[in-house]
C-alpha cells in the first residue's frame, strides 16, 4: 500500500507544570510508551485533596489547580528550565518568581507564590506534586499506559469551528503537545487504531479527546471568555477536538516534519 505524506507538524508544545504556560519547542525525542520528554512532570496538587508524596496511581484533574477551575493561572508566563528545574513567572513583562524546584526553599517559595496567585485563604498552600516517572496528564486517570499518550489537534478543525461559529478560536486553548496541518478538517477522529508515522517516530492514535471548561480560557489574559465546549456541542453534536497517540517506536519529531499516513 502507498504511503503518503498527509500533513505537517507546525508547532511542538511542552507543558512541564500541568495548568502552567506552553512551551514551544524546535524538536522532541520520543520512546514507546512515553510522553512528550518533561511533559506535566510537575502539579500543584490540593492540599486538602487526594494527592500525596510518594502517591503512584492517576488522579482525577480535580485533585489538583489547573485551568478548567482555576482560569487565573493562565494569565502568568511561566517558564521551566528543564535541566535546572528552575520555575520563572512573569506578570506585564515582570519577573515574579524565580524558584529552584530541587531545593525545599526554592518548592516552598514557589507553593506560597502561587497561594496568592490563586488567592488562597490564610495558611493554605498547593502541594508541588513530583513523582519520578509519572506524568499528572489528563489522561493518566485512566491508568499508567494513558499516561504516557501525546495529544494531537489539527488545526484545520479549530479553522472550520471558527468558520461555522464566527468565533477567533485560538488552538492554544487545546494545550495539545502537536499541532498539525494538511489534514482535511475532522479526519483525525477517523484515525483511532491506525498506526502512522509523525516525523521520525511510529504513533498510534487511541483516544478521541473530549474537551472541558479549560478550554474556555484565553491563553493570553487568563480570562474565561469563550465557551468552546457549548459551540463545538452545538455545532456538531459533540465535545471533541484532537486525539491522544501512543508513541510506538522511538525517534524525533521537529517542527516541519510530515505526517505520513
Amino acid at each position: 500500500m502507498t504511503r503518503t505524506s498527509a500533513g505537517r507538524v507546525r508547532e511542538l508544545f511542552v507543558y512541564p507544570v500541568k495548568g502552567l504556560s506552553a512551551q514551544p519547542l524546535d524538536h522532541t525525542e520520543l520512546r514507546p510508551g512515553e510522553g512528550v520528554p518533561y511533559d506535566r512532570r510537575y502539579a500543584l496538587a490540593r492540599p486538602d485533596g487526594a494527592y500525596r508524596p510518594g502517591t503512584r496511581e492517576g488522579l482525577s484533574k480535580r485533585e489538583f489547580y489547573a485551568l478548567v477551575s482555576d482560569h487565573r493561572l493562565a494569565g502568568l508566563g511561566t517558564h521551566l528550565d528543564t535541566e535546572t528545574d528552575v520555575l520563572t513567572a512573569r506578570v506585564g513583562g515582570h519577573d515574579v518568581l524565580r524558584a529552584d524546584l530541587r531545593t525545599e526553599r526554592g518548592r516552598d517559595g514557589a507553593a506560597r507564590f502561587f497561594a496568592r496567585i490563586l488567592d488562597l485563604p490564610a495558611g493554605v498552600t498547593p502541594l508541588l506534586a513530583r513523582e519520578p516517572g509519572r506524568r499528572f496528564t489528563d489522561a493518566a486517570a485512566a491508568g499508567d499506559g494513558p499516561m504516557g499518550w501525546i495529544s494531537l489537534v489539527n488545526l484545520a478543525s479549530v479553522r472550520d469551528l471558527e468558520s461555522r461559529t464566527g468565533s477567533v478560536v485560538d488552538p492554544r486553548r487545546f494545550r495539545a503537545n502537536v499541532l498539525v496541518d494538511g489534514l482535511p478538517a475532522w479526519s483525525e477522529l477517523e484515525l483511532i487504531g491506525q498506526e502512522f508515522d509523525l516525523g521520525g517516530v511510529r504513533v498510534r492514535a487511541v483516544h478521541r479527546t473530549k474537551r472541558c471548561a479549560a478550554t474556555e480560557v484565553d491563553p493570553d489574559t487568563g480570562r474565561r471568555d469563550l465557551p468552546v465546549v457549548t459551540l463545538l456541542d452545538r455545532t456538531y453534536g459533540h465535545q471533541l477536538m484532537g486525539v491522544h497517540l501512543e508513541v510506538r517506536t522511538a525517534g524525533s519529531v521537529r517542527r516541519g516534519s510530515d505526517l505520513v499516513l
